[in-house]
């Protein structure tokens, strides 16, 4: 009976051991690293925009409601749609978790 060999010609492009700040960016892109950190602070940039749009109207600095009823609909969908990334990711690593080997 003959053993399965290693595929050749097939290299990880980072080790399962690696953190993710390591990793190399893909050619002409940015790495999953770079773009979920970028993700993550554009939805905070939101969300402080929203804060200081809610303030300026609150404290009278400023008469457009409008744009603070925008903003903070504009942060509120961001936010949405980031707990919703998160919890497909978490569902997909739950589900790699229980494969069989």
């Amino acid at each position: 009976m003959t053993s399965i060999g290693p595929i050749s010609g097939i290299n990880p492009a980072i080790s399962p051991a690696a953190p993710l700040s390591d990793a190399k960016a893909a050619p002409g892109g940015a790495g999953f690293a770079d773009t979920l950190k970028n993700a993550l602070d554009q939805v905070d940039r939101t969300q402080q925009n929203s804060g200081a749009a809610i303030q300026d109207t609150v404290s009278g600095n400023a008469d457009n409601l409008l744009g603070a009823v925008s903003a903070m609909a504009e942060a509120d969908m961001s936010f949405k749609l980031l707990i919703g990334v998160r919890n497909k990711v978490i569902e997909a690593y739950k589900q790699t978790m229980n494969m069989q080997i």
